[in-house]
């Protein structure tokens, strides 16, 4: 098991996800990638991400951070990260337009997917 171990990358194993969300969010300054900042009924946590440029940019970095997860998970543990991702959408939610604290939730999100990429099996 420890030779297997060493194989798994320890650090900066998202960075390629993070390059690739900040060219996404280069291409579109003024749009979540998760939903749309034009429509008249957004959420307060909602507003306060399109409003606010980290945030936005957090919600890039998130989204394109699960979907590429997907991808590469099992197709029965799909389910699980989507009910995963589903109560954490319901803990943003609950922030309202504090913008600290659904930066947190981010944080959080981030941390959580990094684990999750971190534990995916890989063959030798």
């Amino acid at each position: 098991m420890e030779i297997l171990s060493a194989y798994r990358p320890t650090r900066g194993i998202l960075a390629p996800v993070f390059a690739a969300a900040c060219f996404l969010t280069m291409a579109q300054p003024a749009v979540a990638a998760s939903f749309d900042c034009e429509r008249s009924d957004l959420a307060p946590d909602e507003k306060a991400i399109c409003d606010n440029r980290a945030l936005n940019d957090a919600d890039v970095r998130m989204v394109t951070t699960f979907d590429i997860l997907s991808g590469l998970i099992a197709m029965g543990a799909r389910g699980e990260m989507q009910d995963q991702q589903t109560a954490w959408l319901k803990e943003r939610q609950a922030c309202g337009a504090d913008v600290a604290c659904i930066q947190s939730a981010y944080d959080r999100r981030m941390q959580q997917l990094d684990e999750a990429y971190k534990n995916i099996s890989r063959p030798l």
